[in-house]
């Protein structure tokens, strides 16, 4: 059963069928594999349930929120005053391009929406400062990935919403994983430019009156972040009420910069509708997929299997990471996510795991198939802001954070304090 699972699974990949399509395809085929029932009836009430899922409603609030920053021009300013503070460093505005892609994925919650707008800001200073086009283009895509990592994320409610597990909590745990992150990028760069100073490109002086001049900039992120994250923590409001005041907030910005017009409103919740229809049709292609994957005993008959092997914890994570490294490569992350979780999440789990730190290691590891060929989406996204080139030099760019990726996952398995310390801290 789980071997012809793979083999359908990777002819629907082989053929390119959209994903949420190849997902339900794969539900009822091995419905009428090996159920004796219909399964397939079941589709209306499981896509009634899950869209009424009052959690799932803060996914389009995210998308909105980052639409919005986009749009109104906030990012770019936000952008640009970042630059002002780290010329002085080996790598310059490369720096700048993860310290922008931190401060917005905490108001975002997407990673494309994250590279999408950093890198349309960014890359017309590519060849005006001399830099090593890979290099920055890599800086782009990977800081781009911080999106799900730093709260408020997407993802974090998937895997919230499919593990039961709270989403508050997943939020504290991504804070200081997502900070290291960022440093560690930023010093993967440091290393890179010390080794190789022509990768750094023009170096650039500011003043002082300058950066202070361009902190208000930096401002309207902050209170979007307050908005969302501090209402949670303040007891005022859930994670998707938390959400329609980080829009609340945005917008409000948007038009004390007269920034907001109808246009901008008018693009904003067709991008959108776009975005959420996708991520909703995934999302209950996935839960029909998972409701049949139970029905038909293929979740216990992995459990079985993986039990069967007698593995350590250790050499269970071991075979958890590659599994989701390579599966990363081949399949979309937030499919992935929703095909795999509520079958991993169990063994781990019941393996001694704290539910909350997996959580942040699945988010790492969804990171990482965001940045690895061919499918990784933030390559795309960055390739397609480009007038020229080919995508090969995004892939080169990034392999460095891919290193980085994989050294993260290793430091926070021997220190899991890392990402549990503020929930345990929030708890007492």
């Amino acid at each position: 059963m789980l071997i012809v699972t793979l083999l359908i699974l990777i002819g629907l990949l082989a053929l390119a069928i959209p994903v949420a399509a190849g997902l339900g395809i794969l539900g009822l085929s091995l419905s009428g594999l090996y159920s004796k029932l219909p399964l397939s009836l079941a589709m209306g009430e499981i896509a009634w349930g899950t869209s009424n899922n009052f959690l799932l409603v803060a996914i389009p609030f995210f998308v909105l929120l980052g639409e919005i920053l986009l749009r109104s021009g906030m990012a770019e300013r936000m952008y640009n005053a970042l630059v002002l503070w780290v010329p002085w460093l080996p790598g310059g505005l490369m720096h700048s391009n993860i310290a922008a892609c931190a401060m917005f994925a905490a108001t975002s919650g997407s990673s494309v929406a994250t590279a999408a707008t950093i890198g349309t800001v960014a890359l017309g200073e590519v060849e005006k400062r001399g830099y090593s086009e890979r290099l920055f283009l890599g800086t782009i895509a990977a800081g781009g990935t911080l999106g799900i990592l730093i709260p408020p994320s997407i993802n974090m409610i998937v895997y919230g919403v499919l593990t039961e597990t709270s989403i508050p909590k997943l939020y504290l745990a991504g804070f200081i994983p997502g900070l290291v992150l960022a440093a560690l990028f930023s010093l993967t760069v440091l290393v890179i430019c010390l080794v190789r100073p022509a990768l750094g490109g023009k170096p650039t002086s500011t003043s002082w009156a300058q950066r202070i001049a361009a902190l208000p900039d930096l401002i309207p992120p902050l209170v979007i972040f307050l908005a969302v994250i501090g209402s949670i923590y303040a007891g005022w409001a859930t994670a998707t009420e938390s959400a329609a005041l980080g829009v609340i907030a945005s917008i409000g910005i948007a038009a004390a910069y007269r920034r907001l017009t109808f246009r901008t409103l008018l693009n904003a919740f067709e991008g959108t509708m776009r975005t959420t229809a996708m991520i909703m049709a995934i999302l209950l292609a996935a839960y029909f997929l998972n409701f049949v994957i139970t029905s038909i005993g293929l979740t216990g008959q992995v459990n079985r299997f993986i039990t069967s092997l007698g593995l350590s914890k250790v050499q269970l994570l071991i075979v958890v990471v590659l599994f989701y490294f390579v599966l990363g490569m081949f399949m979309e992350t937030l499919s992935m996510m929703v095909a795999t979780v509520p079958i991993i999440a169990p063994v781990m789990i019941g393996a001694g795991y704290d539910p909350i730190w997996f959580g942040i290691m699945i988010i790492i590891l969804m990171e990482l198939a965001m940045i690895t060929p061919p499918v990784g989406i933030n390559l795309y996204v960055v390739q397609g802001l480009r007038k020229k080139g080919r995508i090969d030099d995004v892939i080169i760019g990034t392999s460095p954070f891919v290193i980085t990726m994989l050294l993260m996952l290793v430091v926070l398995s021997i220190w899991p304090q890392i990402a549990l310390w503020l929930p345990q801290m929030a708890a007492t």
